[in-house]
């Protein structure tokens, strides 16, 4: 079948010329409606990319969870390891050991040789499962890299003995009166 453009160079209605004239003015209108043709945004489309990109970060963030809570339990093995192999024995004393953890006072028995250790700062409490245990010094620092709240008790704490020297200077500028009687 021709088209009609065929038909009227056929039957003589029309020359090529003007034909040719038509075929371009066409194209011209076909471009021109092309340039000016809006884009036609598909709202179901963007609904869904928007889905997908909301998927993708949720994902992201189970994931870092994952991640975490991997690196916890990592730790906790680590530490777990550590007073496994290192643990000393308490000894069989009725000296009894006193330390503090979440602000209560707790009581360990250990004996005379353990409880000298412990003050001299050779040996550290640390957190094991329910109760405490005794390991040495070097231990106990590696242990309080990985996680500072498993180590309970150290004799070398030294920030929570204050130096009487400092607090005879704060009292030095008021006078002591000659007539107090003890």
């Amino acid at each position: 079948m021709a088209s009609l453009q065929d038909q009227l160079l056929k039957s003589g209605l029309a020359d090529k010329s003007t034909a040719r004239q038509a075929r371009a003015d066409k194209r011209k209108k076909q471009k021109l409606k092309n340039k000016q043709k809006q884009v036609v945004v598909n709202e179901a489309t963007v609904a869904a990319q928007d889905a997908a990109e909301k998927k993708k970060a949720r994902d992201r963030e189970l994931n870092e969870q994952r991640q975490q809570e991997l690196v916890k339990r990592s730790i906790a093995a680590q530490v777990r390891q550590l007073i496994d192999m290192n643990k000393q024995a308490k000894g069989k004393g009725d000296t009894p050991l006193n330390f503090t953890h979440d602000n209560v006072i707790k009581r360990m028995y250990v004996s005379d040789e353990v409880h000298k250790l412990v003050t001299q700062g050779r040996l550290a409490v640390v957190a094991y499962d329910e109760g405490y245990e005794l390991v040495p010094m070097p231990v106990a620092d590696k242990i309080a890299e990985r996680d500072d709240s498993s180590v309970i008790h150290r004799a070398d704490d030294t920030a929570a003995a204050p130096s009487s020297e400092e607090e005879d200077d704060w009292y030095a500028d008021y006078q002591i009166p000659d007539d107090l009687t003890w």
